[in-house]
């Protein structure tokens, strides 16, 4: 098929002017002139009037876990509950529209004790008396934590002298279960929790997927690959329903079963799914207080937070990596954590730097970090939307000085790092705008500036989720900007974000996402 868009304004990403584009086979054949495009012209090419919109490339996803984001549409979400009242009402509700089995485990996403007007969490004690049948489990929108009510806790196995397994907690008040599991406990138990039906769960892969394209995405991905999700993939790439581009990241611990099952699928696209290399985890989160700090908390006298892997762990995990010429991300949310990541890339050596190692989050990389992080090419992605989302709860937890230093893209710009920018979906909703608007603008909920000195021009805002993303993933030189010989993926978008203010950023429109010269999704 044979295209040329015209007659809009394009936002290129490259330095050459452009007032159309040719695109055949999947590829942009031509950006230039009207003149020089419709050259290229003759009975089989679609003519599309742009109508002076907007289109430019379409955005890269360079962190979410996609699966999660598909068992949303199964779940009850918590994200708009404003006290604990409304999560009873929420789970009643559910439980009185769906058709609940008496066994049958009822999931809730969202859960956010710091947005409650009790700012503090639920017990086991008080989902059971919402609950009391079925088993319940509140997972933190942060998917690092989670409230369990007393019958899931007994399905599982879990009592007051279970031992929580390294880097996790289960928390107990006065020798009792209070349901909350945090970090590689949570992670470890999660696991356990039957998940829905085949047929259910694909469906929710085409809507996540829908979601997805909807918000201009045509590459996306699995930030955790464990044994639970390996059958999932498999009936996902079986359906041929996955028409988006897939990178996954696998656990360490069962990578000889990923690579047996997908041979093919390991460093190159095989139906449109590729593995991308491993992921591991070093800390937690700030807003839970769980990331690993360099100094305490606010109003903490030594707490710090808490590592989830020891430095041999780590150390060897990198060195399979070298060994292999694969990639590593790493979740670091804490300066501490930081430091562990980039001590432990350091001990191989500036041989590590052609697999572009990548810092999930990033919050607190420490300004005095940064010399290394570009020196042994670690990438860092920064959850950059958490100015906006927890920007006030990190004032609270930090104190406003260190706040003010999360997700330091300014600095990191200043130095010549690359650096992305991610949305840790279903933490937050893929928008890749507001993504845009937060790095630009770094308000609070309270409409407090967190760090003034940290906001970034529009433009390198935009590269983050488009050129950048396409280099952490090797797919410089076929993703990211509209370009000749690249694929044409691209989105049609109301407003040109160049000719608007500030805070209408985040309210542009997706009107058509465009993946390899075929719409995948239309307003």
């Amino acid at each position: 098929m044979k295209k040329i868009y015209y007659n809009g304004k394009f936002i290129t990403l490259e330095p050459e002017e452009c007032e159309a584009i040719f695109i055949q086979d999947k590829i942009i054949k031509k950006v230039g002139s009207k003149q020089d495009v419709f050259a290229f012209q003759d009975k089989d090419t679609q003519i599309i009037d742009l109508k002076g919109k907007t289109i430019m490339p379409s955005f890269i996803d360079s962190h979410s876990h996609f699966i999660a984001v598909a068992n949303g549409f199964l779940q009850v979400s918590l994200k708009e509950c404003s006290n604990m009242k409304d999560i009873e009402i929420k789970l009643q509700e559910f439980m009185s529209q769906n058709k609940i089995g008496e066994h049958d485990w009822i999931m809730a996403s969202g859960y956010d004790q710091n947005q409650l007007q009790e700012k503090e969490h639920i017990t086991k004690n008080r989902l059971d008396k919402i609950i009391e049948h079925n088993p319940v489990v509140l997972k933190h929108t942060s998917e690092h934590a989670g409230v369990f009510n007393t019958k899931a806790l007994e399905i599982l196995g879990i009592t007051s002298k279970t031992l929580a397994p390294a880097g996790g907690k289960i928390e107990q008040k006065e020798g009792e279960l209070t349901g909350l599991l945090e970090e590689n406990a949570f992670i470890e138990y999660i696991k356990k929790v039957p998940m829905p039906n085949e047929k259910a769960l694909l469906n929710a892969c085409i809507k996540a997927q829908q979601k997805y394209l909807s918000y201009g995405i045509t590459t996306i991905q699995e930030g955790m690959l464990t044994k639970e999700l390996i059958p999932i993939y498999q009936d996902l790439l079986e359906s041929q329903e996955l028409k988006v581009d897939l990178v996954a990241y696998m656990d360490m611990k069962i990578k000889e079963n990923v690579k047996k099952r997908f041979a093919k699928h390991i460093r190159s696209y095989e139906k449109n799914m590729k593995i991308g290399g491993y992921k591991i985890f070093l800390d937690g989160s700030p807003q839970l207080k769980t990331a690993w700090l360099r100094k305490p908390y606010k109003d903490e006298k030594n707490y710090c937070g808490y590592p989830t892997m020891t430095d041999e762990q780590i150390e060897k995990a990198i060195e399979e990596t070298k060994k292999e010429n694969m990639q590593i991300l790493a979740h670091c949310n804490g300066d501490k954590a930081a430091e562990q990541f980039i001590h432990a890339i350091k001990k191989q050596g500036k041989e590590m730097i052609p697999s572009r190692p990548v810092m999930i989050h990033a919050q607190l990389l420490g300004l005095d970090q940064l010399e290394e992080v570009k020196e042994y090419g670690i990438i860092p992605s920064f959850f950059v939307a958490h100015t906006y989302y927890w920007g006030d709860v990190h004032i609270e937890n930090l104190g406003i000085e260190r706040a003010r230093k999360i997700s330091p893209a300014n600095s990191a710009l200043k130095q010549e790092i690359l650096f992305t920018f991610h949305q840790d979906a279903p933490v937050i909703e893929p928008n890749m705008f507001e993504t845009i608007w937060c790095a630009v603008k770094r308000e609070t909920k309270n409409g407090e500036i967190l760090g003034e000195g940290e906001r970034i021009p529009l433009i390198e805002a935009i590269k983050a989720v488009t050129v950048n993303a396409a280099y952490q993933y090797f797919e410089e030189n076929e993703k990211g900007s509209v370009k000749g010989g690249k694929l044409a993926n691209l989105i049609i978008v109301d407003k040109n974000p160049f000719e608007v203010k500030t805070d209408e950023i985040k309210n542009i429109q997706i009107l058509e996402t465009i993946k390899e010269g075929e719409t995948l999704w239309k307003r």
